[in-house]
This record gives C-alpha cells, structure tokens and sequence, in this order.
C-alpha cells in the first residue's frame, strides 16, 4: 500500500477535528460559498463555534474582512438558534507576515483569534487554555501518516455513528399510548357530563377556588378533564392528539404523564389567583405540552428551529392573544400552565441534552415555583 504523507496544515486539522468532535462534542456546520475553512458548532458550550481556518491571508485589509464575514455568519446562526449570545473561536493556520492579529483582539469581540502552525502555539493563549484545558493532552496523538490519518478517521466514524444512533433514539416516533389514554378518559368524562348533566358534573370536579381552599384539592387535577361542551372537547382533543405523540415519543412516557398533570394543576393554582367562579378544561396541560415543546426545540434548535420561530411561537402568541380578548376563556390557567410545563420540563431534563446541573436547578426552581403559587391560591389571596 502506498504510504500516505500528509501535509504540516493538513495534520494540524485533523487533529483539531478530532479534538473538538470526539471530545467536546462539536458538529460540522455545511456553509455553501466556505472554501478552505472548517466551522464547528456546538450550542451547548461556552464558545459556540469554532473555525479552522487554513486560507492564506497576507494582510490585515483581508484579517478585516474575514473577521466582518465570521460577524454576520454568525448572526444567522444565533437568529436561526435563538441564541441570546454567540461567540466563537477562529484558528488561523495560514496567516501572512503583513498580519498584525493583536489589533483585532478586542475584549469585547464575539471573535477570539488564535494564529496556530503547531499545535503549541494553543498555550499562548489564555483564553483558549481556559475554555478547552484538555486540548493538550487529548491533540497529541504518537501515530504519524498513515496510522494517524487511520485513527483518527476511525474515531470520527465512531463519534457520527454514536451521534447518528442518539438522534434516532430520540425522534424516531413511538406508539404514544398515554396521549391515547389521556384522551380516552376526557372523552369517557364527557360522556358522563352527558348522561348526567354538564352542570352536576362540574359541580363534583371543576376548579372552585373556595372549595379547593376548604379542602378539596383534587380539583386542581379533575377540573383538567371536564370540558364545557363538545366545541370545547374537541379542540383541547385536537391539540392533544396533534402534539402529544411527539412530545410522549421524545421525553418517554412516564416523564411525558409527568408534565401533562404537573402542567394542569399549575395551571389551575394560576387559576385560582385570577378567576372567579368555576374553571373547567385541559387547555392548562395543553399549553403545559407547548412549554414542553419549546424547551426541547431550544435543546435541538439546530433540528427544530426553523419549526419553533414559524409554527410554535405563533400558535402559542395567538392562543394566548386570543384569551386575552375573548371573555370566558381561562388566560390565567393557560399561562400557569405554560410556565409550569416549561419548569417541570427543566428538571425532568432532555434526553442526552441535560446536565444534572440543569436538571438539579429545574428542580429547586420548579419546588419554589409551587410552593409560592400554592402559597398565593391557599393563603395569599
């Protein structure tokens, strides 16, 4: 076999590909019009891009340029990953001697820049040793040439495959049995409101906030599955039935059962602060499930953004404008709800997205957030 020989740049990038792949998690970003550059993202870090760059620049009018192309680049990825702040770090392995990069170096530039022609010129820089401390260690491999250009394209490979298998874990769709069941049990509720009477149902399980202060806290959850008519039931079951299969695929059952109830009974704690007389209805767990979605949509926005900002905000802005200008709509239930699925979420935590500090704070937040709301509905008020 003919011995492959590679290039001083060429090592140089395969060895920072495989760092910042393989170990800090970054993925290739394809931009059409990019010649001899490599952009990296990884929106869960503290640098959210990287940039390798092995162009030939000879002077600072080009520096410039390429430092005003990287700005709005990156302004299009931040808008189209809702993104409230985008920083990133562009490695130059080819700059000429007309160069000057420290008058580019501003403390407060989105853009940290590195000049690198081996691998140790990393630790002139600070700011790359304190957000990347193990690229050291982890960058220097024994192999050469060939064994190298193996290795390392090998565990590129692993690392796609490993990724490619967690996204099919995660969005290929399971059989979403507890939406089914949770619209069964609506529909079955209905049915007795109309053996019996909408009214005398209510009387025994809508949300009243007197009698859930004298004790009959089972309300706060009953009330989210007695409606007040079929236009009523069929447009939460609507929702239901379009949202609940994705969001029960995937979170997972048990977690997805988890924020439909918490997102009910928040909705109707919110509820009992603003509404007077009896509030029946699931459109508090509903817009729960859209607090739901919104948060995992921010942790894959890279899959789901463009979904997020065209579908999902929309439809959650214009069912809350709605409430807010037609009387006997429960706003209040709604917006506990929302906030109380998004914080339930939080804890509950995104499949291979969560930190267990994330989680742990969901947590904490989530507690305060009940405890105060209850506070507010049993003692506030």
């Amino acid at each position: 076999m003919e011995e492959i020989i590679l290039s001083k740049n060429d090592e140089l990038v395969m060895r920072l590909l495989h760092y910042f792949i393989t170990e800090e998690g970054y993925s290739p970003i394809i931009l059409h019009g990019a010649q001899n550059e490599i952009w990296l993202e990884n929106l869960d870090s503290d640098c959210k891009i990287v940039r390798i760059v092995s162009n030939y620049i000879h002077n600072d009018e080009q520096l410039n340029f390429d430092l005003f192309k990287t700005k709005q680049i990156m302004k299009r990825i931040k808008r189209k990953t809702f993104s409230f702040k985008m920083n990133a770090l562009s490695i130059f392995l080819n700059l000429g001697e007309n160069v000057h990069l420290n008058k580019f170096q501003a403390n407060d530039s989105p853009v940290l820049l590195a000049q690198v022609e081996k691998i140790e010129d990393l630790e002139k820089y600070d700011e790359v040793k304190n957000r990347f401390p193990k690229i050291f260690e982890e960058i220097d491999f024994k192999e050469k040439g060939l064994e190298l250009f193996l290795k390392i394209t090998e565990d590129l490979n692993k690392k796609n495959q490993e990724d490619t298998e967690k996204m099919e874990d995660v969005f290929k769709m399971k059989k979403p049995i507890i939406t089914y069941l949770l619209i069964a049990i609506n529909m079955i509720v209905f049915i007795f409101e109309m053996a019996y009477g909408i009214d005398t149902v209510a009387v025994y399980g809508a949300n009243i906030a007197d009698l859930i202060r004298q004790g009959e806290v089972y309300r706060l959850l009953t009330s989210a599955f007695i409606h007040a008519g079929i236009l009523h039931l069929l447009c939460n079951m609507y929702c239901l039935y379009v949202i609940g299969p994705q969001l029960e695929s995937f979170f997972g059952k048990f977690k997805f059962l988890c924020i439909y109830l918490f997102s009910a009974i928040a909705g109707n704690l919110m509820s009992m602060l603003f509404t007077n007389g009896a509030s029946v209805g699931a459109s508090g767990a509903i817009f729960g499930l859209f607090g739901a979605m919104l948060y995992f949509g921010y942790h894959y926005r890279v899959y789901l953004g463009n979904v997020m900002k065209s579908q999902l905000i929309p439809l959650i802005l214009l069912n809350l404008l709605f409430g807010f200008m037609v009387s006997g709509i429960d706003n209040a239930a709604h917006i506990g709800g929302l906030i109380g699925g998004t914080l339930i979420t939080i804890a509950l935590g995104v499949k291979y997205r969560s930190s267990n500090f994330e989680k742990i704070n969901g947590w904490i937040i989530t507690g305060l957030f009940t405890i105060f709301m209850a506070y507010m509905a049993f003692v506030g008020m």
